[in-house]
């Protein structure tokens, strides 16, 4: 699923630098300049990460962290011109997850950015208790939309495709022969000398595997079938 960060800051050029660096690795974001908006738009919108700045004109950073927290606990990483220990420790004390000191890197505030977003979903346990939400390492799998991600990559698959990748991954670590695969998600009689099956497995791979001719996720188990 593609990951929504909000981004809260007053200054208009880092605001922007912020959310090019971001939507080019695949992020969506919203922009707002102070902890008013910011806290108003949580009200009736989803975020997986919020990048919030700490000198903020009126509500300042600080004090937008602790009411954020009294309902949310999604990551908040504070950025500050301040780069005093005392600062660092005020942010992280009032519940933000990480500091980061202007001017900084903007590949750096990537590097973090996927590290918090990597232990959220990890730990979230609203996310892993989703039914229709399916996780098996970087891939993840959304039967209720029908979509597909590797890496926060969003992987384009026919209905059919995301038909035989969901009943793989819905029985993970089990065994599936070809003929019940094919009755499963065809409803009809397999035939011995039908490849069908083994097309879509191959076309799959190419979609959601790094590399296809060595799968991490869809294993042949030969002369039986596949399994995730």
């Amino acid at each position: 699923m593609i990951s929504k960060i909000l981004v809260v800051d007053d200054d208009e050029n880092i605001k922007k630098l912020i959310s090019i660096y971001l939507e080019n690795e695949g992020y969506t974001t919203s922009l707002v300049s102070n902890a008013e908006e910011a806290l108003a738009l949580l009200q009736h919108e989803d975020f997986d990460l919020i990048i919030l700045d700490i000198m903020l004109p009126g509500l300042n950073g600080i004090e937008a962290c602790i009411k954020i927290r009294e309902e949310k606990t999604l990551p908040i990483i504070m950025i500050s011109a301040k780069s005093e220990d005392l600062d660092k420790i005020q942010g992280l004390s009032s519940g933000a997850d990480d500091y980061l000191t202007k001017p900084f890197n903007p590949l750096e505030l990537i590097a973090r950015v996927k590290s918090q977003l990597r232990r959220y979903k990890k730990y979230n346990h609203v996310q892993k208790n989703d039914e229709s939400i399916v996780e098996v390492g970087d891939l993840q799998l959304n039967s209720e939309t029908r979509q597909v991600w590797v890496r926060n990559e969003e992987k384009r698959l026919t209905p059919k495709e995301f038909e035989i990748l969901e009943l793989l991954v819905r029985n993970k670590g089990i065994v599936l022969s070809v003929s019940k695969i094919f009755e499963a998600i065809w409803k009809e009689d397999f035939l011995k000398s039908d490849n069908t099956v083994m097309v879509h497995i191959t076309n799959i791979r190419d979609k959601i595997e790094d590399d296809p001719k060595h799968p991490i996720y869809i294993k042949t188990v030969w002369g039986i079938g596949y399994k995730v």
